[in-house]
Parts: structure tokens; C-alpha cells; sequence
């Protein structure tokens, strides 16, 4: 059973359609890059995973059950759908301490979070003289504050640096490798392409895919990098074939051909092979090349 799953899921709010009979599940272990051009509906799908709003029609499940049957929901999902969400008059470590008693959590614990996302220092400031990157933080570790199963993330690499996206995705890539499912939406497609094994992508509220990252980075234009003795003769071979041959410095580019077919080739024209290497498109380009090229990231 999938821990998070949305089955024909539609929203609509007056005469407009956020999320349209989307249908998609989610499974533990792995960190699930959610996708889409601005609009597409991922917040929404997110907040009724979330039971945060009551879908038009469909259904959203958790665990196998709607959001709202949760009997434990901090242990079940943590969630940061924006880093906004905190008395600006209070410290880090106090607002943490107040989610804490409300759900019944071991004190211990916030200073286990503060840590965890390196906030310890900081801990006894005002929410209000904190960076965007140290909000995001502090919704991090509320999110990490029950243990919970589940973590679903909205743009959670938002005000980071460089040094704090590394961390992030450390910290994503070691809770799914506990066994959790981890659901994080970002415009981020580089740091997706370097957290996400799987992705679901989404426009004008319908899914366009779900597939792994591997598959769909192999897809669509990828080519075939191939250095050899004589290219000229090579090329010249590849032109007998339906490949696209292009030329990249001392390299060729080939397209429409496997490589375990070009080495054949070359071994049937006695040319030696120095480089034989499949060329992935970044996630970036694919994500383009599906969605069109209306804007440059999700």
C-alpha cells in the first residue's frame, strides 16, 4: 500500500480548476520530487494530503486513510508548506517547544530538531530577526519535530545557500534511506535532479507523468558521446544508418542509436573506440522539452 496517494483527485474553487481527476501514489523510501509549472497545482494537492482543504471530488489518502482520520498527525506527517507560519515575537526554541506540548512530545526533542537542522545557535533569537534560510530551518525542524513517517515539503531549498542545500539534501536523502517517504516540491530542478529518485510532474492540475528520475533523464533526446581513431570513417559509417550524427570538437554526437550498436559498427569498419559514453539530458532540459518551454523550471 502506498503512504500517500491521490486517487482522481479535483479541486476547484468557483469557475477554476486547480487540480483536475489527478490520480498519483507516493512510496516510503524514497525522496519523490514533485513537479510543475507555476499553477499546476501542487500546493493544493499538497494540502489535501495534507486534509487541509476538502477536495471537489477524489480522494486523498494517508497511509491508506483520508488526512483527517490521522489519530497521531505529527507522528504521521511533517509538513513545511511555507516558512511563514510563526509569532514573529517568539524564539525558535520556544516555538518549537509550544508544537511540542500540544502534540505531547518529549521536550528532548526540540533541542534534537534544533540540531538536526543547525538552528542551535540561533535557537533563543526572535522569529522576526531570522533570514529567510533560518525560517526555513525552523519549518524543517517542526516538520522533523514528531518523528513522522511521512514528510511532504514546499519548496523547502527557498533562502538557502549553497552550503544549507547540501545540507538539505543530506537530510532528505537520510530520511528516506530510514524507510520514510519523503514528497518535496521545488523550482529547484538541480537540486531535485540530486535528492529525487522518483518524480510525479503535473500541468494545469493533471499529471503529465510519474516515472524515476533515471528513466526520464535517459528519455526523449539523449545521445551517445563517441571518440575514435578514425571519426571521419566512423561518421561516415553512423551515415549509412538512421542516427543523427553531429560533431562535438574531437567527438561525435549520436542520436537514434544505442551504443552497444555504434560499437558494433566500429568493429565491423576495424575502427578502435576511445569513448563510448550515453549522454543523459539534465532534468532541466527533459522538463522543458515535456512541459514546453512557457517557463524555464516548475
Amino acid at each position: 500500500m502506498p503512504e500517500l496517494e491521490v486517487r482522481r483527485l479535483t479541486k476547484r474553487y468557483g469557475g477554476t480548476v486547480a487540480v483536475d481527476d489527478l490520480s498519483f501514489a507516493v512510496e516510503a523510501g524514497k525522496v519523490t520530487g514533485f513537479l510543475g509549472p507555476n499553477g499546476a497545482g501542487k500546493t493544493t494537492t499538497m494540502r489535501a494530503l495534507l486534509g487541509l482543504l476538502r477536495p471537489s471530488s477524489g480522494e486523498a489518502l494517508v497511509e491508506g486513510r483520508p488526512p483527517v482520520a490521522m489519530a497521531d498527525p505529527l507522528r504521521t506527517i511533517g509538513a513545511a508548506l511555507e516558512a511563514t507560519a510563526f509569532h514573529p515575537g517568539r524564539s525558535g526554541r520556544n516555538h518549537l517547544r509550544t508544537l511540542a506540548v500540544a502534540a505531547a512530545i518529549p521536550g528532548p526533542r526540540v533541542e534534537e530538531v534544533l540540531e538536526m537542522v543547525e538552528l542551535t545557535g540561533a535557537a533563543d533569537r526572535r522569529v522576526k530577526g531570522y533570514s529567510l534560510g533560518m525560517r526555513q530551518r525552523l519549518a524543517l525542524a517542526a516538520a522533523l519535530l514528531g518523528e513522522p513517517r511521512i514528510l511532504i515539503l514546499d519548496e523547502p531549498a527557498n533562502g538557502l545557500d549553497p552550503q544549507g542545500m547540501r545540507w538539505l539534501r543530506d537530510l532528505l536523502r537520510a530520511q528516506a534511506a530510514e524507510g520514510r517517504t519523503v514528497l518535496v516540491s521545488s523550482h529547484l530542478l538541480s537540486e531535485v535532479s540530486q535528492t529525487a529518485e522518483e518524480l510525479v510532474m503535473i500541468r494545469d492540475g493533471k499529471l503529465v507523468a510519474q516515472t524515476s528520475l533515471a528513466e526520464f533523464t535517459a528519455g526523449g533526446g539523449a545521445q551517445v558521446r563517441v571518440r575514435a581513431a578514425d571519426l571521419t570513417g566512423l561518421a561516415e559509417a553512423l551515415g549509412e544508418t538512421d542516427a543523427t550524427v553531429s560533431r562535438d570538437g574531437e567527438a561525435l554526437l549520436v542520436g537514434g542509436l544505442g551504443a552497444e550498436r555504434i560499437g558494433d559498427l566500429a568493429l565491423q569498419r576495424g575502427i578502435a573506440l576511445r569513448e563510448l559514453a550515453p549522454e543523459r539530458q539534465s532534468l532541466e532540459e527533459r522538463f522543458i522539452e515535456l512541459m514546453g518551454d512557457e517557463e524555464a523550471a516548475p
